[in-house]
């Protein structure tokens, strides 16, 4: 995040540096030609910070769920609605796989368009987005690894979370006691 926040203002500064036709032409080196690669450095961290965090750090709980009808159902039902979402999205994920193996042997020939100017001329698409490749296995496995927890222990700690969301005192009930 940080390098690509560095990059962000670099690129503003650049970009309001041009208006100034006299700051370019005392310091050569904050020519606008030189920093086309700023916007793809940007996506391209974009895309692994997504990816790789989304593998790697946040956790299951942290996401977004829409799970109204699954905390409503019996401990047992709500058992295979976690084994058969796991395992449709586990199943989903490594049938993509080889889709997109496929389309990034085409891209191991695409250069990049501006990146080699920064990173030299070896950097090719399939290595900017080779961390989508890990982003599927790595939640793939995440998934598997969760059908199998849940067999063995069930899905009620899927519910821990609210339990603490609930218990966790608010600042207005701590106020209205100490008064």
């Amino acid at each position: 995040m940080a390098a690509m926040f560095a990059t962000f203002i670099l690129q503003i500064t650049i970009r309001y540096t041009a208006r100034a036709g006299w700051i370019s032409a005392h310091f050569p080196f904050l020519d606008t030609a030189h920093f086309g690669w700023t916007l793809e450095f940007c996506l391209a961290l974009w895309v692994w910070i997504i990816c790789f965090c989304n593998s790697f750090i946040v956790r299951e709980r942290d996401h977004v769920t829409f799970d109204l009808l699954y905390l409503n159902v019996n401990p047992s039902l709500r058992k295979w609605f976690a084994v058969f979402t796991g395992l449709a999205v586990c199943g989903g994920f490594l049938w993509s796989l080889e889709p997109t193996w496929s389309k990034f042997y085409i891209l191991r020939l695409k250069k990049t368009a501006t990146l080699s100017a920064l990173l030299g001329d070896w950097v090719r698409m399939r290595d900017i987005y080779s961390v989508y490749v890990l982003f599927l296995v790595a939640v793939a496995c995440r998934y598997a690894w969760r059908v199998i927890h849940v067999l063995r222990f069930g899905a009620e700690s899927d519910l821990h979370h609210f339990e603490e969301m609930i218990h966790k005192p608010t600042r207005e009930a701590n106020q209205t006691d100490a008064t």
